[in-house]
């Protein structure tokens, strides 16, 4: 097949969960021996620098310049648009949201949405069925002809949220990257970032929906977890005024409650070292850290809430996410265990197996095919 990507994602994040998502896609179809055209005339997308020319229809820039992001987007799309249509795909898929269809209606196009996050007003914004359907996400995936959903909660809350066909719709879950593992003789700079202390990790982003301050009331509720563990927030910058508050009236001892960032060598460390990963989140779109937390061996403790049962399985300690006396037990009954930790541990490589990108690009390659084939693009 001729499977033609538009520019938005490789366009707009120059890193970033969407255009590492693509990238890997692409990857796979290639390996799947499938003909793939990117279409971004300017691209300053990391990833997409990586892909072969023969796939990358444009030429990387660093970035745009000052205040120019906007246009330069809307300018790639109208000369992408011309140049998708001349290569004449068999199915096109539009990597992000927009007013504008990237082909003809002679040509299936294909969106993928990640999560209902902003739809769900989780946020914080303040949302209503009209401003829904004024949306750019919304008109997407209206037009569209087919639509993925990274997980099924994803698109339960998409069919609900904008009245989509269920028809219209596939629940593939992403394929997880197996970080690269430390090697046995750490760097020096890495290793002074490792607490001296068993430690509790929490990754990613942590305000709102994200319940990172209930984790740290259950933690300091618990004589034991504050007296033997400290820990670690990898990611979403530095600690704010209203979380330095919090950690010192929990009484916290100095450094107790670290804020780390890095890039995935410092991660995957964390990872391999953590006595465990604790995951509080009110509600994801998919949620990769417990995953990668279990593909590096470390044991999860999660949030019973909305995907994380459907993505971790049997692989994780549940909680209820609003219960921080349910977040304490969870939390002990897995350090105070070691049987229940390696069996953590051993439900999760076998959990984190099943999410692998060949097996992602195969169901997204059945998606394009079935659609192509259907009577609609064949007359």
């Amino acid at each position: 097949m001729r499977i033609a990507f538009d520019h938005q994602a490789f366009c707009l994040q120059k890193t970033g969960g969407i255009s590492r998502y693509f990238f890997r896609l692409i990857e796979e179809l290639g390996r799947l021996g499938q003909e793939v055209g990117v279409f971004a005339p300017l691209y300053r997308n990391q990833y997409a620098a990586q892909l072969p020319k023969s796939v990358m229809h444009g030429r990387h820039v660093n970035d745009f310049p000052p205040y120019c992001a906007d246009a330069a987007v809307s300018l790639n799309g109208i000369i992408a648009r011309s140049q998708l249509r001349a290569w004449h795909p068999d199915v096109v898929h539009e990597t992000y949201f927009s007013n504008a269809r990237s082909v003809n209606n002679k040509q299936p196009s294909v969106l993928t949405v990640f999560d209902m996050i902003p739809e769900l007003g989780l946020d914080g914004s303040l949302v209503t069925q009209q401003m829904l359907r004024a949306s750019k996400k919304y008109v997407a995936a209206k037009r569209a002809d087919h639509i993925i959903c990274i997980s099924e909660q994803t698109r339960q809350d998409l069919i609900r949220l904008f009245d989509i066909d269920l028809e219209k719709t596939s629940t593939i879950h992403l394929g997880c990257d197996v970080l690269q593992p430390p090697s046995q003789q750490f760097n020096t700079d890495l290793t002074e970032k490792i607490p001296d202390k068993p430690f509790l990790l929490y990754v990613g982003l942590r305000g709102g929906y994200k319940n990172f301050n209930r984790f740290l009331q259950a933690v300091a509720s618990s004589t034991t977890l504050k007296s033997s563990f400290t820990v670690t927030a990898f990611g979403g910058g530095a600690f704010n005024a209203a979380e330095q508050s919090l950690i010192q009236t929990l009484g916290f001892q100095l450094n107790q409650i670290r804020q780390v960032s890095g890039d995935d060598a410092l991660l995957a460390q964390h990872y391999s070292q953590a006595s465990a990963l604790v995951y509080p989140s009110t509600y994801e779109g998919f949620g990769l850290p417990p995953l990668e937390a279990m593909s590096l061996g470390c044991p999860v403790i999660s949030s019973h809430a909305s995907v994380m049962p459907e993505i971790c399985g049997n692989a994780a300690e549940y909680f209820e996410p609003l219960d921080i006396e349910s977040i304490r037990q969870a939390i002990e009954a897995v350090l105070s265990s070691i049987k229940r930790r390696d069996e953590l541990i051993a439900k999760g490589l076998a959990q984190a197996a099943h999410y692998s990108w060949p097996i992602c690009a195969e169901r997204h390659l059945s998606v394009y095919q079935r659609l192509f084939n259907t009577s609609v693009f064949t007359q």
